[in-house]
């Protein structure tokens, strides 16, 4: 029997109505809603006049081809990281102005320019957006693009699985953004206060909203992560055993493991907090015969476990890069795959750190402070393996090197305060302050780094032109600077005593630490101009930034043997492995340039609507359980049952490139690339950068394997 709500409902509208449109009465949301809806009207006028809709249809948002769903994933991510920045200034701005009893209010605050009502929506939706919806899909559409070509497959293992976890995504995403405007948002922190997310205090739809976007969006991760584990296991190519799979995609495959298994978890918890909310339940209700830990455990037994999720995959990304501009082999290559599953295995042993000061006995504090400092010595591993990798390298400081550099820098400082965090004695005395929150935010800008590593390390592979390089340096360097006057104070403010989640500063003297940070929000402001200044000039110039397949001339791995930007085929026939850095090896043998003889037909999936359809009607069903609108509910869910029923009958989902217009495409962008190395657009080490690869296993040539053999068949 559904709970018996307050306020009032309609059987057409549910809890909707005129008031629960925050932007016609909240002043700071009407100026949001003003600009949003005019970038909207932008953005839907130059396709219009430009006439793409079909092209955006046809090409993009039906495709299930791995490197697009990669790349949406990507823009999704990158839309929901400013959204997350745009709150973290709204927080940093609300605590400059709100320092000291003497400090002004404006629109209805006592102190600075926030209610503790608003502030606590902004403290939740920056936590989970950038966590849920920033971080993890930037990092899940990075293994989307790489990971099926760095094992010599041509798509994922089940590409209509990977389009639909997209748009579950999505619509998670979208939910988050729609709270914005209409209603609100869960004001108890990202992952939920208990008991202060049951109805009784907290009877409005903001946590339905925090509640199904978490859902959806943990589901469409699951459905990645099984996607990806078949893909490695069962699409390498011929001759990549096991221990010549590259470092990312060996990081992927713990990443998702990890997924797998704790992203159910979540899900569960989050299920019995809905049916606490809607069917009068009491799981969560200590005076009811609920637990109150319950809740705890099975969050953190998620959201420890997340936090390697979402690190594994940097560490990953640093794996691939320090080699390439060191133009040396990964040193230490087996303990690489052993450190990997060593951090995802302990990952399951940390949770109950996080609450440290609920009462447990001495005995379970001292074995989780031990889990927690065991994590240090796998990444040490890390760490040093990328040192000895530097050493007596080549070392090229170019962008992509810059940010895993910073990336390292800042794990360092991160793995340090995180050992301090590791100790049950410390983390009573700093247990809910901002010295943990700069520890995890240093954690966190680890991956950020190596995320935009990233994007400059393999953008020329996708879209075949590298970023420009001075705006990307402004970029960088502002950030540099913005992370310093940002987090050196917090982590001062922290061991001063200052807690989390403040909407007003008591202590005058914290004043100084908070005016430094709002200059470090200055400096992380200039640097998101710089960095659409580097994407601007990068596209503006790209036609003189062209690369052939080896944008760097001194890559590694499969990914550079194939054509920049990748076919939809990713190769033209699939090519056998014959060492660990393949690429590097055909290169130090004088292999690059065979080519195939004949050319086979490539079966390929079709694209397919269905997916986006049913992440359309996944959010339809979501917003309507928020709002108690339930034949909304009720005709998703039919819609939801009814197309996965027909889908599951269709047939025709599959095509067929012939021979003929493959070769054409492979002679197309060969000749393209022989343009580009006779003009000398770019002379980049290591000779000309071409197109051509050999598929066969190859014959052992006179000059031995060279230095990055990994062994042959």
């Amino acid at each position: 029997m559904l709970v018996h709500l307050q306020g009032s409902w309609s059987p057409a509208l549910g809890r909707l109505c005129m008031k629960q449109l925050a932007f016609l009465h909240v002043p700071i949301l009407e100026y949001t809603f003003a600009v949003v809806a005019l970038l909207g009207l932008a953005a839907v006028g130059a396709v219009t006049y430009f006439g793409k809709w079909k092209y955006l249809w046809r090409e993009w948002l039906t495709t299930v081809d791995h490197k697009r769903i990669g790349i949406m994933y990507i823009i999704i991510g990158l839309v929901m990281l400013l959204r997350g920045f745009a709150d973290a200034v709204m927080i940093r701005l609300q605590q400059d102005m709100a320092i000291g009893p003497h400090s002004p209010g404006y629109m209805g605050a006592v102190h600075g320019y926030l209610t503790p009502f608003h502030i606590g929506q902004i403290f939740s939706a920056h936590g989970m957006i950038m966590i849920v919806f920033a971080a993890t899909p930037l990092l899940v559409g990075l293994m989307n693009v790489i990971v099926p070509i760095q094992i010599g497959a041509r798509d994922m293992a089940y590409p209509y699985l990977n389009a639909l976890g997209l748009w579950l995504t999505g619509g998670g995403a979208a939910l988050v953004m729609l709270s914005l405007f209409i209603g609100n948002f869960a004001h108890g922190g990202w992952y939920g206060f208990l008991p202060y997310f049951e109805l009784p205090y907290s009877p409005g739809v903001g946590v339905d909203y925090w509640m199904w976007a978490f859902q959806l969006s943990a589901i469409g991760t699951s459905l990645g992560s099984i996607n990806l584990i078949a893909t490695i296991v069962k699409m390498r190519a011929p001759g990549m055993t096991w221990m010549r799979l590259p470092i990312f995609t060996w990081a992927s495959l713990s990443t998702n493991l990890i997924a797998l298994t704790s992203f159910p978890v979540l899900m569960v918890a989050l299920a019995l907090v809905g049916m606490d909310r809607y069917l009068g339940t009491h799981f969560y209700t200590a005076g009811m015969g609920g637990n109150l830990m319950l809740y705890n455990d099975l969050f953190w037994i998620w959201g420890h476990p997340e936090v390697y999720f979402l690190i594994l995959p940097a560490f990953g990304i640093m794996s691939e890069i320090i080699p390439t501009f060191s133009e040396k082999t990964l040193f230490g290559y087996a303990t690489m795959v052993i450190a990997s599953f060593a951090i995802g295995g302990v990952s399951w042993g940390v949770w109950l750190h996080h609450f440290f000061t609920m009462a447990a006995a001495p005995s379970v504090n001292s074995f989780y402070s031990i889990t927690t400092m065991l994590v240090g010595i796998p990444t040490g591993v890390k760490i040093f393996n990328w040192i000895f990798t530097m050493y007596r390298g080549r070392v090229r400081f170019e962008l992509p090197m810059m940010w895993a550099l910073l990336a390292l820098s800042l794990l360092i400082v991160g793995g340090m305060t995180g050992m301090m965090n590791a100790f049950a004695s410390n983390d009573y005395m700093w247990h809910n302050g901002i010295f943990v929150v700069a520890h995890f935010h240093m954690m966190v800008l680890v991956i950020a780094s190596s995320i935009f590593g990233a994007v400059e390390y393999w953008f020329p592979k996708l879209f075949g032109f590298k970023l420009e390089q001075k705006w990307g340096k402004w970029f960088f360097w502002f950030m540099v600077l913005g992370t310093g006057f940002v987090f050196v104070p917090m982590f001062i403010l922290g061991l001063a005593g200052m807690t989390r989640r403040l909407d007003y500063i008591p202590y005058t003297a914290w004043g100084p630490y908070l005016h430094l940070e709002m200059v470090g929000i200055g400096l992380y402001g200039a640097a998101l101009l710089f960095f659409l200044a580097h994407l601007y000039v990068s596209l503006r110039d790209r036609e003189s930034r062209r690369v052939g397949a080896d944008a760097w001339g001194t890559g590694r791995s499969v990914e550079w043997m194939t054509h920049s930007p990748v076919p939809s085929y990713n190769f033209a026939l699939i090519p056998h492995i014959n060492a660990r850095d393949e690429w590097a090896w055909r290169k130090d043998n004088g292999l690059t340039e065979l080519h195939p003889g004949d050319y086979e037909p490539i079966h390929m999936p079709k694209n397919t609507g269905v997916p986006l359809v049913l992440g359309a009607f996944f959010f339809t069903l979501a917003f309507g359980l928020t709002w108690r609108i339930w034949w909304l509910t009720a005709l998703s869910t039919a819609a939801i049952v009814i197309m996965i029923i027909v889908r599951s009958f269709d047939t025709d989902t599959d095509m067929t490139i012939p021979p003929n217009e493959v070769e054409r495409t492979e002679k197309r962008r060969s000749d393209r690339a022989s343009d580009f190395i006779a003009t000398g657009v770019p002379p980049y080490a290591g000779g000309p950068v071409g197109t051509a690869t050999a598929y066969q296993r190859l014959p052992e040539p006179a000059g031995g394997t060279g230095a990055s053999s990994g062994g042959r068949l």
